[in-house]
């Protein structure tokens, strides 16, 4: 039986709240085969590393790459819980995702639906699909709880 959106999201803010431990904004990422099986689950670590690319989303997609033997991770899904940036949706992009799965909007860096569009626009040369605002609210508050904690 194939995961729902909704479990797998559940399963990336986990990793996300993993994040925490060393002050990290709490963002989580999954990358998922085509048979719909966890190959890779990341999250932030830009603070840990000090490496301004390490977002789970790229982490994730190096992972699953690596587990594939390949950069072309067609008609695999990654899931995240925060909508990717520009970086992140063009990594998406680059290595051929064939879906993206995102649960809170980024209205100020968003580029899957807020301020761009990367996996559907035609100047580049592959689409994916995107599913938006899975698990929304949860994913949302963990990151407005986050903060918050520090104003």
């Amino acid at each position: 039986m194939q995961p729902t959106d909704e479990s797998l999201m559940e399963r990336a803010l986990d990793e996300a709240r993993a994040a925490l431990a060393h002050d990290d904004v709490p963002v989580g990422a999954l990358v998922l085969d085509p048979g719909g099986i966890i190959v890779a689950a990341r999250h932030n670590e830009r603070e840990l590393t000090s490496d301004p690319t390490a977002h789970a989303e790229i982490l994730a997609l190096k992972d699953a790459a690596e587990k594939a033997g390949t950069w072309r991770l067609d008609d695999h899904t990654l899931v995240v819980t925060l909508e990717p940036c520009v970086m992140c949706a063009g990594a998406a992009q680059q290595a051929r995702i064939g879906r993206v799965v995102f649960g809170a909007m980024d209205m100020k860096a968003g580029a899957l639906g807020s301020m761009y569009n990367v996996g559907a626009d035609a100047r580049f040369p592959h689409e994916f699909d995107v599913t938006m605002r899975v698990r929304e609210q949860k994913c949302a508050a963990l990151l407005t709880d986050f903060f918050a904690s520090r104003r």
